[in-house]
């Protein structure tokens, strides 16, 4: 297998720049106002973001942060397609995950994008 390429996070709101790679918004909601045009959003893996139950009970309380890393990684150990949809896209070049959220360190991209490197590292 082809060695991994970096992994980047990015609020779904900035420009798209060349070094982005595969622009692939992780949000189960379209982010409000961005026009799709304007976007330049590769790929919209909604079924990849957390339940709508687990994002309400997370609610972005940097509290509750620890609960919602282990009840997110359930979810997606339970429904690894597009996890693995993901890993597969890893190998390929740059990959930026996009999030809505207004925190930048306490969203399920950066859940994601741990996993996704932890995965990669046992790989190699």
């Amino acid at each position: 297998m082809n060695a991994p390429k970096h992994i980047v996070i990015k609020h779904a709101y900035d420009p798209p720049e060349a070094s982005d790679g595969k622009r692939i918004l992780v949000d189960r909601l379209w982010p409000r106002g961005l026009a799709r045009a304007k976007a330049g959003i590769d790929l919209w893996l909604k079924d990849i973001a957390p339940s709508t139950k687990l994002r309400k009970e997370f609610d972005h309380d940097p509290a509750r942060w620890s609960a919602f890393v282990a009840a997110y990684s359930e979810e997606l150990a339970a429904n690894p397609d597009g996890f693995d949809q993901l890993l597969a896209l890893c190998h390929t070049g740059p990959v930026t995950l996009l999030f809505a959220a207004r925190d930048t360190t306490h969203n399920n991209a950066v859940v994601l994008a741990e996993l996704l490197s932890k995965q990669l590292h046992k790989m190699r």
